[in-house]
Parts: C-alpha cells; sequence; structure tokens
C-alpha cells in the first residue's frame, strides 16, 4: 500500500519541484517523440476501452459500458492531440492540439464519474439500451473536433493566447479533477467492498488522470513540467492493462460488474443435450473419429443455438448447455428455448444423415429462477453462470428423454401456453427429488407468422 500512496503523492510534489525551479524545468521541444509517445498511449487506451466494451455488452453490464466510454473518449482525444503535433500533419500548434486532451480528459471524467456509481437496475437498463446513441454521439464529437482541428479551421485554427489558454485549461481543469476525484472515491469504496486489486487499480488510475488535468492546467508547453501529464496518462492506462493482462480470462473484468450483474435471481430457460451411446461410441472408434463427429455436430448447432437467442453456456464432451433469457430482456424465452430444441434436433439429425453408427442428442428443457452470476475464485477460474434446481431438472429430464427427442419441465410446458404440440408422459422418479416430477415430450411448435 505503501509503494502506491508514493505513486500518487510523488507526480504532484515533482510538478511542485518543477515550477519552483525553473532551472530544472527546462525545454524539450520533440515533435517526433510527442507524436508516438502520446499515439502509443491512445492505441493502447482504444484497446482497453474495445476490451471492456465486448465485455459489457455481453454481460449488458452498464458500469463496464460507462468504463468503456470513458477509455474510448480519453484514447479519442488523446489521439487527436498526437495527430496534431505540429510538423507531422500540421504545419504549426493550433487550439486543437492545446486543448483537445483536456477536452477528451474532460468528457472521460464524466463517464468514468457515472461508472462509479452503483446504478439501479432501472437506470443501468437505461444506460444499456442507450448504449448505441452514447457511443454515436461521442464519436460524432471526436470527428468534428478532428475535422476542425486538422483543417485548422475556427475556433481551431491558431493558437490561443497565453491568458486565453491559461484560463479554458483551468477551468477544465477543475472539473475534470473533481469528476475523477469522484471516480476514484466512488472506485475506492468499491474496493473496500470488494477487496479486489483489479477495483484498486481502476482508483489508483483515475487518481492519475486527475492528477494529469492539474498538470495540463499549470505546466507550459514544451517544458519538463509539460511531459508529465503525458506520462501521467501513459501510465494510468498501462497500469489497468497490465492489470487486466493478470487477470483470469474468463470475466477478466468481473471485479467491476454492478452488484446486479454479479450475483442476482434470473427467471430462464435452460436447454441441456447430450450424446446418447456416446462413450460406447468413443470406445469402438480413434480419437481422431470421435473429435470429427462431435466437430460435425457442434459446428452447426452452435451457432444455431446463438442464432435462437440463447447463450451457449457450455460444452463439455458431447454435452452442450444454452441459457435463454439470462439477461433479463426475454419474457419469452420458455418459447425461443422449445423452437431451439427442435432446431437442434432437425439440425443433428441432418448431420448425421449417412452415419448410422452416430450417437444421437437426447435434450431436456426447463424453466425457472436461477441464481446468475461470477461463479470461481479471485485469483483463479472464474465464470458468470447459473446455479439452481431448475438446472438440476434440466439435467435429469435430458437423462430421460428418449433418443433424438425432447423432454420440457412442468414450467416450460406452462409457459408454452397450449402453443405447442406435446405428449405429456407418465410422472416420474428423478435423482434428486422426493416426489414424481412431470415430463412432457415436445413433438413440435410452430414458427411465428412472418410479417
Amino acid at each position: 500500500m505503501r509503494a502506491w500512496l508514493v505513486l500518487v503523492v510523488a507526480p504532484p510534489l515533482l510538478l511542485v519541484l518543477l515550477l519552483a525551479r525553473p532551472a530544472i524545468d527546462g525545454s524539450w521541444e520533440n515533435h517526433p517523440a510527442h507524436f508516438w509517445l502520446v499515439l502509443g498511449a491512445a492505441a493502447l487506451a482504444t484497446a482497453l476501452g474495445w476490451a471492456i466494451s465486448v465485455a459489457a455488452r455481453r454481460r449488458r453490464d452498464a458500469r463496464l459500458l460507462l468504463i468503456s466510454l470513458a477509455f474510448i473518449a480519453s484514447s479519442g482525444f488523446f489521439g487527436l492531440h498526437a495527430l496534431a503535433t505540429p510538423g507531422v500533419l500540421l504545419d504549426g500548434p493550433n487550439a486543437g492540439f492545446e486543448l483537445a486532451t483536456p477536452v477528451g480528459l474532460l468528457i472521460a471524467g464524466v463517464f468514468a464519474a457515472a461508472s462509479s456509481l452503483e446504478l439501479s437496475p432501472r437506470r443501468a437498463a437505461l444506460v444499456i439500451r442507450g448504449a448505441n446513441l452514447l457511443l454515436g454521439a461521442l464519436v460524432a464529437i471526436m470527428a468534428v473536433w478532428a475535422f476542425v482541428s486538422l483543417t485548422e479551421r475556427p475556433p481551431l485554427d491558431d493558437p490561443l493566447a497565453a491568458e486565453e489558454l491559461n484560463g479554458w485549461q483551468l477551468v477544465l481543469a477543475a472539473v475534470g479533477v473533481g469528476l475523477y476525484a469522484l471516480a476514484a472515491l466512488g472506485y475506492w469504496r468499491l474496493y473496500r467492498r470488494r477487496p479486489s486489486r483489479f477495483v484498486f487499480t481502476f482508483a489508483l488510475a483515475f487518481a492519475l488522470l486527475a492528477e494529469a488535468m492539474i498538470v495540463i492546467a499549470w505546466a507550459a508547453n514544451w517544458q519538463v513540467s509539460w511531459w508529465e501529464w503525458h506520462v501521467l496518462m501513459l501510465g494510468a492506462f498501462v497500469l489497468i492493462a497490465n492489470t487486466a493482462r493478470t487477470e483470469w480470462h474468463e470475466e477478466r473484468f468481473s471485479a467491476l460488474y454492478l452488484d446486479e450483474t454479479l450475483a442476482g435471481a434470473r427467471d430462464v430457460s435452460v436447454v441441456l443435450a447430450d450424446l446418447a451411446g456416446f462413450t460406447r461410441f468413443s470406445e469402438r472408434h480413434d480419437d481422431a473419429e470421435v473429435a470429427a463427429m462431435l466437430n460435425a455436430y457442434f459446428e452447426r448447432v452452435v451457432p444455431l443455438m446463438e442464432q435462437a437467442g440463447g447463450e451457449v453456456h457450455q460444452i463439455v464432451g458431447d454435452e452442450l448447455m444454452v441459457i435463454f433469457g439470462k439477461e433479463g430482456d426475454d419474457p419469452e424465452h420458455p418459447v425461443h428455448a422449445a423452437r431451439a430444441a427442435l432446431l437442434l434436433q432437425r439440425t443433428a439429425e441432418d448431420v448425421a444423415r449417412g452415419h448410422d453408427d452416430w450417437p444421437r442428442f437426447r435434450v431436456g428443457v426447463n424453466s425457472g429462477e436461477v441464481h446468475a452470476g461470477v461463479v470461481g475464485g479471485e485469483s483463479g477460474h472464474r465464470k458468470h453462470g447459473i446455479v439452481g434446481d431448475v438446472v438440476n431438472l434440466a439435467a435429469r429430464l435430458e437423462s430421460e428423454a428418449p433418443v433424438g427427442g425432447i423432454l420440457v419441465g412442468e414450467e416450460t410446458f406452462r409457459r408454452l401456453g397450449g402453443r405447442a404440440t406435446v405428449e405429456a408422459l407418465p410422472p416420474r422418479h428423478v435423482k434428486g427429488k422426493e416426489r414424481a416430477v412431470a415430463a412432457y415430450l415436445l413433438h413440435d411448435f410452430p414458427s411465428p407468422p412472418e410479417a
């Protein structure tokens, strides 16, 4: 902890020392070095923003989405600052070069501060629904800034006078420091609840970005002190990238999830399928033939399950598990799961045509409330999974299903609302259940009418 404290305290002390001793705050105006340093930092931040955005959309997590927008904003304007380096694309400095970074950091600070809040489910859903609008607006702002700055059009055509530049930078710094201080404090509080190194790293990185805003406001262009804020921004991005690299690759950003994403109740439908007779087939064929058979099935089936709206949760050997409705935005998930199960069997039958010795699938479908969240250790394997009796019963239904058939549980059958063609089977006793459970053999489900 002391080492991290030194990292936070050292930059402002260095700035004070350099400003107090002008003799050591010399001038170093190296345009190529500036261009590549800033462009490299912007590329790193862009990669981080993209990776976090992918995770945010997969988990529909508003906090991750806001973090990704913060990185995209800061990296975009930092990249514009690089492109406006005098002597690279432009002959001399202009207002776009001087203000791009503080403006970008200010916009990023809004997203960073918002991400540090524990949003209610309703507000988080609003953020997710507005994801494309937020990203589009951000990209539009950066595109307009780039066009005006790089084509040297008013008001970004000429360098700002010293007093005007100082005024703008002081105002931007004051607001930006406040936003990043809120973000750092929010992530520190989150760290107190979830003592994760990754959460602490974000608190530290936002503190460094707040310090970068201070340096921007007080340091003169091309002085040694001016280079400090470039290093601070690069350091913040490297710090987060390095910590992300050391996290478990599955659910790498899970320490940052909103509470609702991290653990909560979900109403879902589960489709479980495995190959009857797989063990016997494996004993009679070599490994290459077994692998070819599995690949032939899953290469066709898995994309279809995803297109049907399911999340392919896992493939273990010959078993496939698909979840429908996990994100809470699909009230018709039992219908989609039933149709997907039928599609799975029909596709598998088509794949196996001409291979009479291949094992065939049996499928179980069940619906109800489960616990959805991250399962696994802080430093080891982590996965965003579901647990509960609904999953267990789906597995029992699958094991009871006839080869090539689909058994649905009572709750799934009830929610299909009589729209499916099913055959009620005698209640059966299954492992783990004291009472016999109802089961229905699914024969058909009409496709929705075309629009």
